[in-house]
């Protein structure tokens, strides 16, 4: 519940977390707050501010980290849904970009949509591991206040690159899934450059 109010942007990398504010928000008592909140620092989703805890922030480097990772971990995610996924999971699949189409005026909207098919893709995978590890960077995602969909005309071409992954998947050509996704990914990085830039030239 915590990681779901960070990223529907209750709490913003900054934010203090106050367990007793918690408790009362989501109807529970301290000491599974406290729990998680634990747990959570263990992920460097939250960070130390003394006595409090507060939403961990992404400098440069780190999310240039992040994205390199992603990057690698995505990737081999698509070849394994290229080998691995039954004919009922690719189907998902090319409903979800067929579906999304019709979001792409609404970058908020089509970057849940966005979440939802990466996971439909890690889960096409099958490999639990994997999973895993993809969940613990899709959450730091969300530290960023930002989705580089809300660039004019990322929208459309994010939904041409998904376009292109599922039919990788769909023709079980593995090589072309891993490049798919991982130049899908490089795009969104270097889209994210730009308004970080565009944000410190506005303030400059």
């Amino acid at each position: 519940m915590i990681l779901d109010a960070i990223d529907a942007g209750i709490y913003g990398p900054g934010d203090r977390l106050v367990e007793s504010e918690l408790a009362e928000r989501f109807g529970v008592s301290r000491t599974p707050i406290r729990e998680a909140l634990q747990r959570l620092e263990t992920q460097s989703l939250l960070e130390r501010d003394g006595r409090s805890m507060i939403v961990a922030s992404l400098d440069h480097n780190q999310m240039a980290e992040l994205y390199v990772v992603r990057r690698e971990l995505e990737g081999l995610a698509a070849r394994l849904a290229a080998r691995h996924a039954t004919a009922e999971e690719i189907t998902i699949l090319r409903e979800m970009v067929n579906s999304d189409d019709q979001l792409v005026k609404d970058p908020a909207a089509l970057s849940r949509a966005n979440r939802r098919f990466h996971q439909q893709i890690h889960l096409a995978s099958h490999n639990r591991y994997l999973v895993q590890q993809l969940d613990l960077v899709h959450r730091t995602m969300a530290l960023m206040t930002t989705t580089s969909l809300a660039v004019e005309g990322r929208c459309e071409i994010a939904q041409s690159e998904h376009d292109g992954i599922v039919s990788a998947i769909e023709a079980r050509d593995e090589k072309g899934a891993e490049k798919a996704l991982r130049d899908h990914i490089s795009v969104a990085f270097m889209t994210r450059l730009k308004q970080d830039a565009d944000a410190r030239e506005r303030m400059s």
